[in-house]
């Protein structure tokens, strides 16, 4: 059974929540003075006809809403739909003289309903509030004009200006100094971020404390925030393998249960047949079917269950993780090994300097001098660590492959790789040829001077990452390009497992399939960020990529993002995966006990159709706001 009335019509449900609350307090208030005139002994309210008409119109405000549910649902050849199993008991309820019980089981049934409804659209506004990161103006400025157009409007190379409090309308180049950015909207980062000259500003970041421009990269359409909204639109319609389930268990299971409800009235009168002392009342016997059938109902199952993965999906887009649908939420879950990509993805992808060897301090100064005009990250790595000297640097050349020359206070300088040094035969120490690190080598005055070792910088974050996937019982693996001894070192820093250097894009590749072939029971998850990872990124049971800095196709072949470029963000997608999946088993689990139960205790008359109704309801409230404590989760 499909949940026809299914929550995907946001619209028709807001307004059917603001409209028809009436509809079903009608109906209580009718049924509730009905028994208090009946239970006082009101005299013309004994009148047979004049109960039955009162009882129907109290029916009518909410019971006839859901009896044209259930045709329409019969015309799109749903006919064992929760509405016809509704209207079935109910009226069955009328026709054995039970009218209090025929108007509860309507009533009670849409006051559920709604607080599902409601429920459902707290779980949705989560996801819905991105529309809020959207800015519904741009500031286009040219010259000493500025004027106030719609996002949309914006062309690439425009340049827009933003106030301070104000969103980012489109992904931009910030144009001018450094600036703070609060980019909680889209990363969930809760310090604001500070963003270099130069660098992306990303739609939906908010500036925070002065006026900055941006020069437009990309059309609105395209920004961050478009990309967010897309993914997590698309994420609705991939569902997990336990949505799936549900939905097939319903279609086989609502007609099986009809068929029983029918035995429970059938067997009792065949066996009165063939045993004349069994004693056969058709009414008591039907009241123990609508029982059955009122109860059956799997509501709580069918919207449960897709709420709990929405409610997860949403939890984790406020985190900065964009999961591309429920069944990579559910299959984080199960994951025995994650693999990393090694630059962008583990370490920043910039410089540092971790060693100077054989220079003095006045040297490095000499050749952060030298440095200082190149863009090439060796070179702010190097002025990162020291200021250039007040020298006059002259014959500066660029010998491109090789590094520098330059002619500092008379004195001849040469910095760059060992082949500069061969080049122009200044001989060198043979075991430099052996260092595993990035290495900037100096000669003074033709003679070898000393080197200056420098190393991608591991994120913040990157060895809290690795503890944490350790913590939950999954092995570390990083794959990289970069010479083995480097490797190992980075590998030795965060505490990975195991770490494979020197590796193309296709031992990569084969890498991932050795970890996923068949028959090892492995599953495997590819955390990276280039457009070299987009293979394997396909080829992982979970693709994860960095979505801040990462590569476009990286971004578009993933199964998750990690918008926040933090790997720590993959510890905590597992995390969330585990919890939604556990909250998915509490409820599938519950639902059917109870279930099961209230129908045995049905059949055998001891539970009635008050009890069924606030059995059935009820299943279903506790597991909706059960899967609703996954909106509640915050990290």
């Amino acid at each position: 059974m499909e949940h026809h009335h299914d929550h995907n019509h946001d619209s028709q449900h807001e307004h059917d929540e603001s409209a028809s609350w009436w509809r079903p307090a009608l109906s209580l208030v009718l049924l509730v003075t009905g028994i208090i005139l009946s239970a006082t002994g009101v005299n013309w309210f004994q009148n047979g006809w004049v109960r039955l008409l009162w009882y129907v119109v109290a029916w009518l405000p909410t019971g006839w809403g859901v009896l044209m549910e259930a045709v329409e649902a019969a015309r799109e050849r749903e006919i064992f739909s929760e509405f016809m199993l509704m209207s079935v008991a109910s009226i069955g309820a009328f026709v054995i003289g039970e009218y209090p019980e025929a108007v509860a089981v309507m009533a009670l049934y849409c006051i559920g309903e709604m607080l599902q409804d409601h429920a459902v659209s707290h779980a949705r506004g989560n996801i819905k509030s991105l529309i809020a990161f959207r800015p519904d103006h741009a500031v286009i400025v040219s010259g000493d004009h500025r004027e106030t157009v719609d996002p949309a409007v914006v062309k690439v190379g425009d340049v827009i200006e933003v106030k301070p409090g104000e969103r980012v309308p489109v992904d931009g180049v910030l144009m001018e100094q450094a600036a703070a950015f609060d980019t909680a909207a889209l990363t969930g980062e809760s310090v604001p971020r500070v963003i270099e000259d130069g660098d992306e500003v990303l739609a939906g970041m908010i500036a925070s404390d002065s006026v900055v421009r941006l020069k437009a990269v990309r059309p609105a359409g395209e920004s961050a925030v478009s990309r967010i909204m897309h993914m997590v639109e698309e994420a609705a319609d991939r569902k997990a393998p336990a949505e799936l389930f549900i939905h097939r268990f319903a279609r086989v299971y609502t007609p099986v249960v009809v068929a029983l409800a029918a035995m429970v009235v059938a067997l009792p009168w065949l066996c009165s047949i063939v045993a004349p002392s069994f004693t056969y009342v058709f009414a008591d016997w039907l009241h123990r079917a609508l029982v059955f059938l009122v109860i059956s109902c799997p509501c709580a199952l069918v919207i449960s269950i897709p709420l709990s993965y929405y409610a997860g999906i949403g939890a984790a887009s406020r985190r900065g993780i964009l999961f591309k649908g429920s069944n990579y939420l559910d299959a984080v879950s199960r994951l025995t090994t994650v693999v990393f990509d090694k630059t962008g993805t583990l370490t920043t992808g910039q410089f540092a300097v971790s060693q100077i060897v054989g220079l003095t301090d006045e040297q490095v100064a000499i050749v952060s001098a030298i440095e200082q005009d190149s863009t090439h990250p060796i070179a702010r790595a190097i002025l990162s660590y020291h200021a250039p000297a007040r020298a006059a640097v002259e014959d500066m050349k660029n010998i491109v492959g090789y590094g520098l020359s330059a002619v500092v206070d008379g004195k001849s300088w040469l910095v760059g790789t060992t082949r500069l040094l061969e080049h122009e035969g200044v001989a060198y120490p043979d075991a430099l040829n052996v260092v595993a690190e990035t290495m900037v080598v100096v000669a003074a005055a033709g003679r070898y001077a000393g080197h200056i070792l420098l190393r991608d910088v591991p994120k913040e974050d990157a060895r809290q990452a690795i503890d944490d996937l350790h913590g939950q019982g999954i092995k570390t693996i990083m794959l990289s390009g970069d010479r083995q001894p480097l490797v190992d070192q980075v590998a030795r820093d965060l505490s990975i497992d195991e770490a494979h250097g020197d590796l193309l894009p296709q031992d990569k590749v084969n890498h991932i399939e050795r970890l996923t072939s068949v028959g090892k029971g492995d599953s495997v998850a590819f955390v990276g960020d280039g457009i070299n990872d987009a293979p394997v990124l396909a080829m992982s049971d979970v693709g994860i990529a960095m979505g801040a800095m990462g590569s476009d196709m990286a971004i578009e072949t993933a199964d998750v993002v990690i918008q926040t470029d933090q790997p720590s963000r993959v510890a905590d997608a597992v995390t969330l995966g585990k919890r939604t999946r556990s909250i998915v088993m509490q409820n599938i689990t519950f639902a059917i006990a109870v279930k099961v139960l209230v129908m045995l205790l049905g059949v055998l008359g001891v539970a009635n159709l008050w009890e069924a109704v606030f059995a059935d309801v009820g299943v279903a409230l506790l597991c909706v706001f059960n899967s609703l404590r996954l909106t509640a989760t915050n990290k």
